[in-house]
Parts: C-alpha cells; structure tokens; sequence
C-alpha cells in the first residue's frame, strides 16, 4: 500500500513538473517564430489604430471591442437573439470561449461544483460568452489595452465572429436560460473544450490572427500576459 501511494505521489509530481516546464517553454517561446510584416504596423501613426482590450482574472481571460457600428452589425445576431448590443451606457462588448459546464454554471466561484470543474479537466462543449459593459479603465491591473490596426481588427472581428456555432448557413441561436444576468447572453462554439487547451489558448489565437505575437502555450491568464510583453512592443 505504502508502494502504491508512493507510485502514485510520483506520478502526480512529474505530471505537475512536465506542466510546469511547459508552460515557461510555452511563455518563452514564441508563435509565431518567425517575424511578421505586419510588425511594421507598430510604427504607423495613432490615428490609424483601433483599441481592444484583454480582460483577465485568475483563470480567464476576455477580449471586449468597442461597442463601434462595424462590431454592432458582425454581431447583431445577438441583439436579434434579445441582448441589445446597440444599448445605452454600453461602450464595450465582451467575448470570452470556454467550457459549456464550467462555464454556464459558475457565475461566482461561490458557485463552483464538482462535474463541471471534471469536464472543464477533460473534454466538454465549448460556449461564446458576450456581455456588454460600460466604461472600463484601462489602468486597472486586471485590464491590458492593445491597439491593432484597422486590417488587424477587422480580422479579429471576423476570427470572432467564427468562433460561434452555426448550421445550415442560419446565424448563431443563444443557448436558452443560459446568462448570469440581464447583461449577457451565451451562445454554443466552435471545437471542444479541455483545461490545455482552454480558454485562454482561444484568446491567445484571436490575438496571434489579429497580428500579436503570444507564447507557443499559454493555458493561463499570467503566462499569456508574461508572453505578451515579452513578445510584443505594446
């Protein structure tokens, strides 16, 4: 028994070591390696540019677009499905993908159960997640402004747009009764969901498509935040 339990510590020390070392090679190295032209987008002027913001918490990450009228109508499906993007107040919409379990049930972590956290570990549906927000600093530690331009966000917003499930050519249908509040709506995704391949990997490709360089892998808010600015002039 004493044989068994140590197997077992061992095995779970160097399932946690590999992961470790993963994700500093994963924040040290760089996708893509190979430098883009599109670094030269940097030096253009202010004007030309567009902000975005990454949101994050602990675990997860955002990315919100300004509540523009080029973001309004790529997504008005969502105000067709009952949540109003062109609404009073609103200056941002907010997007994040992640587990349909995890993510649906826990609005808080007060709410935190055990089968999500299960699915969320190994393999689940994924969701879009859209809120819309008001005004929100961009001093706040939790909030990393990034300026793109018009190319760059152009395709963000359709590498967005993508990202929602639809069929038969029909726009993306809201999953019923799912929302933590009168200010946010979900939606079923493209591709499934496990905890390497999570959310925060999702907004790291958003940023790469929209011409940001991130870690090889980043499975966590620190290390795609750590990976940005070693990666990036921003």
């Amino acid at each position: 028994m004493i044989k068994l339990t140590r197997k077992v510590f061992l095995g779970v020390f160097l399932i946690a070591m590999v992961v470790v070392v993963g994700m500093g090679l994963g924040t040290l190295v760089p996708r893509p390696i190979a430098f883009s032209a599109k670094a030269d987008d940097q030096d253009r002027p202010s004007s030309e540019k567009r902000r975005i913001l990454v949101l994050s918490n602990p675990i997860h990450t955002d990315i919100a677009l300004p509540a523009d009228p080029d973001v309004l109508k790529a997504m008005n499906f969502v105000s067709d499905a009952g949540l109003e993007l062109d609404y009073p107040g609103v200056f941002w919409i907010v997007f994040g993908w992640g587990s349909r379990s995890f993510y649906v049930e826990t609005p808080t972590w007060a709410d935190l159960k055990v089968k999500p956290v299960l699915d969320a570990f190994t393999w689940d549906r994924s969701v879009m997640h859209v809120r819309r927000a008001g005004a929100i600093s961009s001093d706040m530690p939790d909030v990393r402004a990034v300026e793109l331009t018009e190319e760059d966000f152009s395709i963000l917003l359709q590498e967005i747009r993508g990202s929602f499930q639809s069929e038969d050519g029909l726009p993306p249908q809201e999953i019923p009764g799912a929302a933590y509040d009168a200010h946010d709506m979900f939606f079923p995704a493209v591709g499934g969901f496990n905890a390497l391949m999570g959310c925060n990997t999702w907004t790291a490709r958003m940023l790469r498509l929209a011409g940001l360089k991130t870690g090889f892998w980043t499975p966590l808010p620190l290390t795609l935040d750590l990976s940005l600015d070693l990666h990036n002039s921003l």
